[in-house]
């Protein structure tokens, strides 16, 4: 499926709270708390020529998530960072003075962090970066988990210290269980996705993802002319689009947003025009990007920002994964997880179409930028999709 966005909003400026959320001061903001922390890289960006030839494309740019902060996803930069801002801001109301970064590990501020719980719901990824960021300032963590969620991640998150809650169901409604009990115990939610009254939050964590753009920026030789950004809520293709445009101005690229056909919430709302949630389909194999019901944040800013909205099917995930562990020419082995390769899936899928190419003026001046938002955050089923186990794809990759 494929729309081009004709919603009234389209390019029409970001409402003035999203635009200073994901704009360069937001952005720096980010970047130094991210620096604070002992593990801190810059992820890596693959140039990928022998695949853009193939595709009729002028650059292919890959940034690899897959080995962030440690947890394998670009998930890390954003429920971490969240947590971390509430801790000084909590510390800050309560010692009433301003409390900087540097302060997280005073004994003061520690004491404070330590009475907090921060709860989330997650498919994986999002858990996993929350439950890290109350193990750094010494906080108490509770994650709410589906029915769909593997063990493998369910024990990711666990080794954190955090309490884990399972919920009969899909993820929107483990996000409506952790919102409940939260609100009955006190505690902070810390989401990926927003609901009515609820913004904040999901707006910093959003805000954490605007690194990886200004990493991007810094080393592209020049600015990518299309993004493809795949979605499961909406806040990272939100925040990766916004920050582009706010950056780039006239100049930004192109964004088109991905979904699996199985979860298009997004794809749905685009289509109606307003945040629609959808019915629940058979599991994908994206499982990160399985979502039924839209962030509202994120859907203010793609009515906005977003420039088309397509999906892919199961085969076009697990082909990816396989193209980039196994790549042609000399272009990179990249370890991809299922769902972390969606944006280059829908890259593919477009490419190979002569109406979507028309309609997305591709062409072989394109440059395009995906970002490779996880590794093998369940090893198991990487390779039993791949036929290797991701520590061996760079390993064959050097022995062809």
């Amino acid at each position: 499926m494929f729309l081009l966005n004709r919603h009234p909003d389209h390019r029409q400026p970001l409402t003035p709270e999203d635009a200073a959320t994901l704009g360069s001061a937001g952005a720096e903001e980010a970047e130094r708390f991210l620096a604070a922390r002992d593990n801190h890289a810059e992820t890596p960006l693959h140039a990928l020529p022998a695949l853009a030839s193939e595709l009729g494309l002028g650059a292919l740019y890959v940034k690899d998530e897959g080995q962030r902060l440690g947890l394998g996803s670009f998930k890390a930069l954003g429920g971490a960072y969240a947590v971390m801002r509430l801790v000084l801001e909590e510390a800050g109301r309560r010692l009433g003075r301003t409390v900087d970064i540097s302060g997280l590990h005073a004994p003061d501020v520690q004491v404070i962090a330590a009475g907090m719980t921060f709860a989330c719901a997650t498919d994986g990824n999002h858990g996993r970066s929350v439950a890290q960021g109350a193990s750094l300032v010494g906080a108490r963590s509770v994650i709410f988990v589906h029915s769909g969620v593997s063990n493998e991640r369910v024990a990711a998150i666990a080794r954190f210290g955090a309490e884990i809650v399972r919920v009969a169901g899909d993820y929107d409604q483990s996000v409506r269980e952790a919102a409940r009990v939260a609100a009955e115990r006190g505690w902070t939610v810390v989401s990926d996705t927003s609901w009515p009254g609820y913004e904040r939050i999901p707006g910093l964590v959003m805000q954490g993802y605007t690194v990886i753009v200004r990493e991007a920026l810094k080393r592209l030789p020049q600015p990518p002319t299309h993004v493809f950004l795949q979605a499961g809520v909406g806040g990272f293709a939100a925040a990766i689009a916004a920050h582009l445009a706010i950056v780039l101005g006239e100049d930004r690229p192109r964004a088109i947003v991905v979904e699996p056909a199985r979860a298009a919430c997004i794809y749905e709302t685009a289509k109606a025009g307003r945040p629609v949630a959808i019915a629940h389909s058979k599991p994908t194999v994206m499982a990160m990007l399985e979502c039924y019901e839209p962030s509202l944040v994120a859907w203010r800013v793609l009515s906005r920002i977003g420039d088309a909205f397509m999906t892919v099917d199961e085969e076009d995930a697990v082909s990816v994964m396989n193209r980039l562990a196994r790549p042609s020419g000399n272009d990179p082995a990249i370890v991809s997880g299922e769902s972390g390769g969606a944006g280059l899936a829908g890259l593919i899928r477009a490419a190979g179409d002569e109406k979507l190419r028309a309609a997305l003026h591709l062409d072989a001046h394109s440059r395009v930028l995906i970002i490779n938002s996880e590794g093998a955050t369940d090893p198991g089923r990487y390779a039993e999709l791949v036929g290797m186990a991701p520590q061996d794809v760079a390993r064959a990759r050097q022995l062809a």
